[in-house]
């Protein structure tokens, strides 16, 4: 999984690095909240972990900016403050969860699975893009016309939606939606967006997947 970390205490900044690459995650570092944006704008996470206090733009501005995108990542906030109006400043502003420094590196690895577990258990019914939106109840994607997608179909559009503009490489699509089934190999990515493709042209949406079969993929407005 992969993990955005913006802090900009360059020794705790890598301390938790170091604790999260040890743990499987992937980890990239901002030391800003500008960054931490850039980043989030071209890459998909599963969760971010920003410190309120950085320079150029603190970590509740940079959490607005990314909520305003539509990226409903899980994030987590670190305070060296303890006064409760933080606490729920950054809650009201899009928050998950909050961690006041110090804190214990197996507490915050404990808390970032939490949101996402979270996350996973909460998704979205109603996703939108363009002219397109997936009812993922139902599993229908409707444009123009209407269809309905198998499940691993529909999970595949929703992840693209989650992740609308970002380059999504193969590896991190099969991690996302098949790494139950040890059956099946990286391959399958190709097919199912080859299916999604059809099934966009289908309901005639202007939105499409672009990329090659090795990746990455992207979802754009046509």
């Amino acid at each position: 999984m992969r993990i955005l970390l913006a802090e900009d205490e360059e020794q705790l900044s890598r301390a938790v690095a170091a604790v999260l690459s040890h743990g499987g995650y992937q980890v990239d570092i901002a030391s800003n909240g500008e960054i931490a944006v850039d980043y989030a704008s071209r890459n998909a996470y599963d969760c971010m972990v920003f410190d309120i206090m950085m320079p150029v733009m603190d970590g509740i501005e940079a959490m607005e900016k990314i909520r305003e995108s539509g990226d409903s990542t899980p994030v987590i906030l670190l305070t060296a403050k303890a006064e409760v109006e933080d606490r729920i400043a950054g809650l009201d502003a899009g928050a998950d969860d909050y961690l006041t420094k110090p804190f214990s590196m197996g507490e915050l690895s404990a808390r970032i699975r939490s949101v996402i577990r979270r996350r996973d258990g909460l998704s979205p019914k109603h996703l939108t893009m363009g002219n397109i939106s997936l009812n993922t109840e139902l599993q229908e994607l409707k444009a123009v016309n209407s269809i309905r997608l198998g499940k691993k179909e529909s999970e595949l559009m929703e992840y693209f939606l989650l992740n609308r503009e970002k380059d999504l490489v193969p590896e991190e699509i099969f991690r996302h939606i098949w790494a139950d089934d040890s059956s099946i190999d990286h391959d399958v990515v190709w097919v199912y967006v080859s299916y999604l493709r059809n099934k966009l042209v289908a309901v005639s949406a202007d939105v499409v997947i672009d990329g090659k079969k090795e990746g990455p993929f992207r979802l754009s407005k046509r």
